[in-house]
């Protein structure tokens, strides 16, 4: 129970911040499955028009570790770690 204005302030802060890092976590986490899915579906069938959509969503798993590390929501080193494997796994695809 809050005893004061600022004290409320932080609640309320605190909350709105712990939704914002468990949608980037969250999101995050899934679009690296979907992403991986697409690997597995290229690595079966090596299709050119499916390098191309693992591509795509590998741009959009990068834009959003980085606006997650951009918020603090992940540190630097996680979300560059995070890109690297992610990266190193199309490379090997």
């Amino acid at each position: 129970m809050a005893n004061n204005a600022s004290a409320e302030k932080r609640i309320l802060i605190n909350e709105r911040n712990r939704l914002q890092n468990r949608f980037y976590k969250s999101s995050v986490r899934t679009l690296t499955k979907l992403y991986l899915k697409d690997l597995e579906v290229y690595k079966i069938s090596r299709n050119p028009s499916d390098k191309e959509k693992a591509k795509n969503r590998l741009s959009l798993v990068y834009s959003l570790i980085d606006k997650g590390s951009k918020r603090n929501v992940f540190h630097k080193n996680t979300a560059a770690r995070k890109k690297s494997k992610l990266a190193s796994q199309l490379k090997i695809a």
